[in-house]
């Protein structure tokens, strides 16, 4: 997932050789799902269904199900801000090394016909439709998230009901409470902004330029969204719809994101 994982266990009755166990089945899991959800392993469901021809179907397992059926929602919630399918415009718009390049427009046309959550259809019982050949469905703005969700169960078999799990400082799920809090200390905001947030049972997610640069795209326009200086914090009651609403938030306007949260109250954002 291009990411590194920490979690960080608080409970008495847990002692550290214990607690390495638990961790060490977090670290399993996570492999697990990476496995599955990543488009860049050889085999997994979303390579299968990039690989897929136009009208091929695929079954898929439990993990890319979620992956993909909260994708459809998150798209349809925010009008289209959120959208795993927009790689053909990421490869035209950036060369090899990640930098921006200018594309000939014959090139955007024909990354233009292979994007939109329409290319994939997805069934309750899991198959996976293509409506065109050889898509790029990409997880990576839902996946860490989810794989944090699933890593919950994990240490809730294990007894574990206080630990922080970040995935790259971008997605943090805090379950239960830290030793000394009723919650978890998390700092959201931008410069003087910046303020520390008392999470618990529920997660944070951050998108913005500051690491990739301009690797977000915009799927209302088709096109690079332009450069924001400011992250976004999106606050959610699981990791996985965190993390996809802290990237569809970079495309929404702050009124957009203000009727979203009136809208749904279990959701907040972070926007200075």
């Amino acid at each position: 997932m291009a990411t590194e994982f920490e979690i960080t266990i608080a409970q008495e009755d847990i002692e550290g050789g214990y607690a390495a166990q638990a961790a060490a089945a977090v670290w399993e899991e996570i492999d697990r799902l990476e496995l599955e959800l990543s488009r860049f392993k050889p085999g997994s469901d979303v390579w299968r269904i990039n690989h897929s021809k136009k009208g091929g179907s695929c079954p898929i397992g439990l993990a890319t199900l979620d992956c993909l059926q909260l994708a459809k929602a998150v798209h349809a919630e925010t009008q289209g801000a959120f959208d795993i399918t927009v790689g053909p415009l990421m490869r035209v718009y950036r060369n090899d090394d990640g930098s921006q390049r200018v594309p000939h427009h014959l090139e955007v046309d024909y990354a233009r016909e292979r994007v939109g959550m329409d290319v994939f259809d997805v069934t309750d019982d899991g198959f996976v439709t293509v409506n065109v050949d050889e898509p790029v469905l990409d997880l990576g703005a839902v996946g860490k998230g989810y794989a944090l969700d699933q890593c919950v169960q994990v240490l809730q078999d294990y007894g574990v009901h206080n630990a922080l799990l970040n995935a790259g400082d971008s997605s943090v799920l805090a379950l239960g409470c830290s030793a000394d809090s009723d919650g978890w200390n998390v700092t959201v905001g931008n410069g003087k902004h910046q303020r520390v947030l008392l999470l618990k049972d529920r997660a944070v997610s951050a998108s913005g330029f500051a690491v990739k640069g301009a690797h977000i795209m915009n799927p209302r326009t088709k096109r690079p969204a332009p450069i924001k200086k400011k992250r976004i914090w999106a606050i959610a009651p699981t990791a996985a719809l965190s993390d996809a609403l802290s990237t569809a938030f970079t495309i929404m306007s702050a009124e957009e994101i203000e009727a979203f949260c009136e809208r749904h109250h279990e959701v907040e954002a972070v926007l200075n």
